[in-house]
């Protein structure tokens, strides 16, 4: 019988989700872009690199882009989204140990005009940090209301998985582990 005033192992769940968590924001920090998975209305995948903004709890990305750009186009006939990000081993070659990535599912939408004035200055103070190139990029929010051809996205993540790196130094094969949505809170 364990003595009660002993302090309980940990969770090891707890852990596992602790250190997923901390692999994802090491990741959100490293990975510039995001590669993001559409489908047409006939059933054509397409995918689209971009530059975004990462908001958390809830777990979201912010990103700009054409209206008339063809994973725009998908997007309004199918909110539907995947997606990956990835982070590459040293200039030295392949570090098996820096390499990390992850996968999400999602639901896309334009932002709202009303919600506009809130995500602006976010997007272009997450893809352009420096004031400067800031100042010399940022499209004004008129440029990304109707009838302007650019808007502002959001992602909703509804699923998140990181390359499970447990067990491929043993047996090479490429697995994925889920962070449960509930870890981007914390």
């Amino acid at each position: 019988m364990r003595d009660s005033t002993q302090p309980s192992p940990p969770d090891v769940a707890e852990e596992e989700a602790k250190s997923l968590t901390d692999r994802t924001e090491r990741l959100l920090a490293q990975a510039r872009y995001l590669n993001l998975a559409t489908v047409s209305p006939e059933g054509s995948p397409w995918v689209a690199t971009l530059e975004y903004a990462w908001l958390g709890g809830p777990p979201r990305f912010l990103y700009g882009s054409a209206t008339g750009s063809r994973h725009s186009r998908d997007i309004a006939s199918s909110p539907e989204v995947g997606g990956s990000l990835f982070v590459g081993g040293g200039a030295a070659g392949l570090e098996v140990a820096a390499v990390d990535g992850a996968q999400f599912t999602g639901v896309c939408s334009e932002v709202a005009a009303a919600d506009l004035e809130r995500y602006h200055s976010l997007f272009y103070e997450a893809v352009f940090p420096d004031e400067a190139e800031r100042a010399r990029w940022m499209l004004p929010q008129s440029s990304l209301r109707a009838p302007a051809v650019h808007r502002l996205y959001l992602i909703e993540v509804r699923r998140w998985w990181l390359i499970d790196t447990r067990t491929w130094e043993q047996d090479r094969i490429d697995r994925r582990v889920e962070l449960p949505l509930t870890a981007f809170g914390r």
